[in-house]
């Protein structure tokens, strides 16, 4: 049998902030690059532009600006963090981790650092852990990031992947909450027999980098959409409901789901099977898909936009490479939190 830690104190968002680049990437843009066009890619994605990164530009990079900007929402100095975990396929490099980088680039002297790599799911599964770490009493404050440049993996021949990927980073500041606040409940899943589906085959200790990987454009994103499409559809209505269970709560106890934003048909049928179609935030259409970066950029969004109030419920739910996928729900509780309790 299971046993867990009895929590002793409740974790729950304190700060959100968000980074994208300047550069925007159009649809009209892409027609000129690929063979594609504005109306096939709107009907298929709901996606009519991206942001992408300059040749310059890290993942790092968006991560820092987004992590000041969390701090800042909630009141803090980088000094008073505990640990920073970088949700991220997009590296800097594949060591140091990320979020190292971004301990340095912020200053952030007292915090250990690591990163996660689950796909798209993969600022819902580091949320998880921080919530469990807070909650357990271990830590105090911990920045949780998603960023990707995706762009820098993206094979630009081809349409079927290139139009869908943009470039962002969004991050939060978990904290202690009181026990009946703050992330009430989440679920993580995999299923790594059907890792294949998408995937970067080159880069790692099966395929080393070398002149024929190259040659052969190993070193991109790879995917079987429609086989991506039918399983995100069924497993993003399967993780809001387990977590809805764990939770004790029904459909209509939710008043705010963030998907991940991969396309809009697929959140639209996800939203129709749950029965919240009126409650889902999407960003899709000015963002496309940022990968681990998606879900708190949108989250960010729709706090700075006052949709978000205190007391709200709300379901966080995604999918992404591994396969992974996971959910979260959190009972908003921003105002809340008192500095001088830390």
């Amino acid at each position: 049998m299971k046993t867990r830690t009895p929590n002793v104190r409740g974790a729950g968002i304190a700060g959100t902030g968000s980074a994208v680049p300047e550069r925007v990437l159009t649809n009209f843009d892409l027609e000129k690059m690929v063979d594609t066009s504005d109306e096939w890619i709107v009907e298929r994605t709901g996606i009519k532009e991206r942001r992408i990164a300059d040749e310059g530009m890290v993942t790092s990079d968006l991560a820092k600006e987004a992590a000041l900007k969390a701090l800042d929402d909630a009141g803090m100095t980088a000094d008073q963090l505990d640990l920073i975990i970088v949700a991220t396929i997009t590296p800097d490099t594949i060591f140091p981790s990320c979020a190292c980088a971004v301990q340095g680039k912020i200053n952030a002297t007292n915090a250990a650092a690591f990163d996660i790599s689950a796909g798209c799911t993969g600022f819902v599964y580091a949320l998880s852990v921080a919530r469990d770490l807070v909650s357990s009493g271990r830590y105090d404050n911990i920045l949780v990031i998603g960023a990707e440049i995706l762009s820098k993996i993206v094979n630009w021949h081809d349409r079927n992947t290139c139009v869908l990927f943009g470039d962002g980073a969004g991050a939060a500041i978990v904290r202690p909450c009181a026990l009946d606040q703050g992330i009430v409940e989440c679920v993580l899943r995999s299923d790594g027999s059907r890792g294949d589906v998408l995937v970067l085959p080159a880069g790692g200790s099966r395929m080393p980098a070398s002149h024929k990987t190259v040659e052969s454009e190993l070193h991109y994103i790879q995917m079987k959409g429609n086989l991506v499409y039918r399983f995100a559809v069924n497993v993003m209505v399967e993780a809001a409901v387990e977590v809805l269970n764990k939770a004790n709560l029904k459909e209509d106890d939710i008043d705010f789901v963030i998907p991940h934003q991969a396309n809009q048909r697929l959140i639209d049928l996800a939203a129709e099977r749950l029965g919240t179609s009126d409650k889902i935030y999407s960003n899709i259409a000015r963002l496309g898909n940022t990968s681990a970066a998606s879900i708190p950029i949108a989250l960010d969004e729709a706090a700075r936009l006052g949709k978000l109030k205190s007391g709200d419920m709300v379901l966080l739910v995604g999918f992404g490479a591994g396969l992974t996928w996971g959910s979260a729900i959190l009972k908003w509780c921003k105002d809340g939190f008192a500095n001088d309790t830390v």
